[in-house]
C-alpha cells in the first residue's frame, strides 16, 4: 500500500490546517471597507496592515522551517495555529489600529509557521515518487482556503462586520487543538541537509543581482507588487468608487479565483507546450499589465467581474511559468536556493506593493492600478530585453 494512502488521515489535517490559516488570510478584503469606515482609517493603513502581515512573515518563515526539522513538525503546526486563532480574535475585538497592527503581524507570524511546516509534514509523509502527488494536495488546499476565504468573510459579514474573525479564530483554534490531540508527531527524513551553500536572507538576495537568472525574479517580484498592489485597496476601491458591499465584493474576489484555479489547470500545460515558458511569461504579463488598469474603465458589476476574471487567470498562467522558467535556469544543483529566491521576491514585491497601494489610494481612486499597470509594463520590457538568460541544460549523468 502506498505510503501517501496509509497516512491519508494526517494528509486531511495537514490540509486542513493549511485551508484554514489562508481562509483567515483572505477573508479581510472584502470586510476591510467597514473596518475602515467603522474606526476612522485611510487607505494607507490599510496597505500598512497587509504589509505588516508580509514583513512578519518573509522575516520568520525561513527560521520557523529550520525549527519545524528541529523540533518536530507538530509543534511548530499547533503553535502556528494557535497564533493565528489570537491573530484573528485581536482584530474581531480591536478598538484601535494599534491592535489591528498587532493582529496583522501576529497573522504573519502564524501563517510563517503553519506553511513551512505543513510542507515538510507532507514530505515527510511521502515516498520520492509520491512526492509531487502529496504537495499538490497542500498547494490545493492553500489555493482553496485563499479562493473562498473572501467568500466566507463576505458572507459572515451580513451577521456583523467582526463575525468572520471570531469565526475565524474559532476554526483556527479547533484546528490547533485536533492537531495536538490526533495528529502524530514525525520526525524528518533522516537525510543531512548540507549546510555549507547556506547564506542569510539579505545576503543571498544580494548575490542574486548578478544571477544569470535575476530577471525572471524580477518578473516575480513585479508580480507579487502588482497583485499586492490590485488586492489590497480592491475592496476600499469598490466600496469608495461603487458602493459595493461586503457580499457583493466577496462574489466577484471569489469568481475570479475560481477562474484563475480552473484556467490555470485547463491551459497552462497547452500553453507551456506550444510556446514554451518564456512566451507564455512575456504573453501573461502584458496581459496583466493592461487587464489591471482597465478595471478603471469599466463601472458595471458583471464589467469589473470580467477584468476582475482576465486578472487572476493571467496571474495564474504567470506565476507557475516563471517559477518553472527559474528552476530551468538555475539547474540541478540550485535547486533549493532558488526556491527561497523565489519566495523572497515575491515577498518583497508583496511588501512594497501593499504599502504603496494605500498610499497611492488616498491620493486618487485610481492611482494604485496606474502604478500596477506601469510597473509590469516595464518589467515586460526588461524581461523581452533579458532573453540572453537562457535555460541550462542539466548534464547527463
Amino acid at each position: 500500500m502506498d505510503l501517501l494512502l496509509r497516512n491519508r488521515g494526517a494528509m486531511i489535517f495537514l490540509m486542513l490546517n493549511l485551508f484554514l490559516a489562508m481562509a483567515a488570510f483572505g477573508l479581510v478584503v472584502p470586510v476591510m471597507p467597514e473596518y475602515i469606515n467603522m474606526l476612522g482609517l485611510d487607505g494607507t493603513t490599510a496597505g500598512l496592515l497587509t504589509a505588516a502581515f508580509a514583513v512578519t512573515q518573509f522575516l520568520i518563515s525561513p527560521y520557523a522551517g529550520k525549527l519545524s526539522d528541529r523540533g518536530g513538525r507538530k509543534k511548530i503546526i499547533v503553535i502556528g495555529m494557535l497564533i493565528l486563532a489570537i491573530s484573528e480574535l485581536i482584530f474581531a475585538v480591536a478598538s484601535n489600529v494599534t491592535w489591528l497592527y498587532i493582529s496583522r503581524l501576529l497573522g504573519g507570524i502564524g501563517i510563517a509557521f503553519v506553511s513551512p511546516a505543513v510542507m515538510a509534514y507532507a514530505a515527510d509523509l511521502t515516498t520520492e515518487r509520491e512526492r509531487a502527488r502529496g504537495m499538490s494536495y497542500v498547494a490545493a488546499a492553500l489555493s482553496t482556503g485563499f479562493i473562498v476565504g473572501p467568500g466566507i468573510g463576505g458572507f459572515l459579514a451580513e451577521f456583523g462586520t467582526r463575525v468572520p474573525f471570531y469565526a475565524a479564530a474559532a476554526g483556527a483554534g479547533t484546528a490547533a487543538i485536533l492537531t495536538l490531540f490526533v495528529l502524530p508527531e514525525i520526525k524528518g527524513k533522516a537525510e543531512q541537509v548540507n549546510t555549507e551553500n547556506e547564506v542569510g536572507i539579505f545576503k543571498g538576495l544580494i548575490q542574486s543581482i548578478k544571477a544569470p537568472y535575476v530577471a525572471t525574479l524580477i518578473v516575480l517580484l513585479a508580480l507579487g507588487f502588482a497583485l499586492s498592489n490590485f488586492e489590497t485597496v480592491f475592496g476600499l476601491y469598490l466600496d469608495d468608487g461603487y458602493g459595493y458591499s461586503a457580499s457583493q465584493i466577496a462574489v466577484i474576489i471569489t469568481v475570479g479565483g475560481i477562474a484563475g484555479v480552473v484556467v490555470q489547470l485547463g491551459l497552462m500545460d497547452l500553453l507551456v507546450g506550444k510556446l514554451g515558458e518564456y512566451k507564455v511569461i512575456l504573453y501573461s504579463l502584458l496581459v496583466t499589465a493592461l487587464s489591471i488598469p482597465a478595471l478603471i474603465l469599466t463601472d458595471s458589476y458583471w464589467g469589473i467581474m470580467i477584468v476582475t476574471v482576465i486578472i487572476f487567470s493571467a496571474c495564474d498562467i504567470l506565476r507557475p511559468a516563471a517559477s518553472t522558467y527559474l528552476s530551468k535556469q538555475a539547474g540541478d544543483n540550485d535547486q533549493g536556493y532558488v526556491a527561497g529566491l523565489n519566495s523572497s521576491y515575491n515577498s518583497i514585491g508583496t511588501i512594497i506593493g501593499a504599502a504603496l497601494a494605500g498610499v497611492l489610494f488616498d491620493m486618487g481612486l485610481i492611482l494604485p492600478y496606474i502604478a500596477a499597470g506601469f510597473i509590469l509594463l516595464i518589467c515586460f520590457a526588461y524581461f523581452a530585453a533579458k532573453r540572453k538568460a537562457k535555460p541550462k541544460t542539466a548534464k547527463a549523468k
